[in-house]
């Protein structure tokens, strides 16, 4: 065969190569720049252009009702958890954390993603949590809310994630092995 370069072929290749690229810019002629002096300070009374704010990445998911869904999940616990603004109540199961989650440690690993946000006592939070401990169904609920918390407000995605709320946390309990009393544990050696 020839090369692609050849009259032979009906197409030819455009591309170029990097000296040619190098060419192109020393011959493109410079911009002109215009001195300091020149440029006149806006007026007054001249209205400035606003700051362009940062543009959200991601859309905001919200259902019918103007709630941000999501789900969450920690060892065998599953947690299914709407956010809405509110006064910043969180009702797991139809109860109120404090009920639910009795120990203090608890409801303050629920609270995680509100704390990192600064978004404490703006959202009102309705968790259903099935599956799992109370330790695995905790960790679950803050899977769902810091999931939902960048639903409804994108613009958080980047200060929850640094934190590690957004990743699901993978680790769960080892299967136990035959032959062996637990997962690792063997049984009582006994020499006599």
């Amino acid at each position: 065969m020839s090369e692609n370069n050849s009259p032979e072929t009906p197409f030819e290749d455009s591309r170029q190569s990097l000296a040619d690229l190098a060419k192109l810019k020393a011959e493109a002629p410079a911009p002109a720049a215009e001195p300091a002096a020149v440029a006149a300070p806006p007026a007054a009374d001249a209205p400035t252009a606003p700051a362009p704010e940062p543009v959200a990445l991601r859309p905001q998911i919200l259902d019918k009702q103007g709630r941000a869904y999501a789900t969450g999940r920690r060892k065998d616990a599953v947690a299914r958890v709407w956010l809405k603004p509110g006064s910043g109540r969180i009702e797991v199961n139809g109860r109120d954390q404090a009920v639910y989650f009795a120990r203090p440690t608890l409801r303050l690993v629920i609270n995680q993603p509100f704390d990192v946000a600064e978004r404490r006592g703006q959202y009102d939070v309705i968790a259903t949590v099935t599956g799992g401990g109370l330790s695995g169904q905790a960790g679950a609920v803050k899977h769902g809310i810091a999931q939902a918390l960048t639903r409804y407000e994108p613009a958080l995605r980047t200060t929850v994630k640094q934190a590690g709320f957004l990743t699901r946390d993978s680790r769960a309990v080892e299967r136990k092995k035959y032959g062996k009393a637990k997962a690792r544990r063997s049984f009582q050696f006994s020499k006599r």
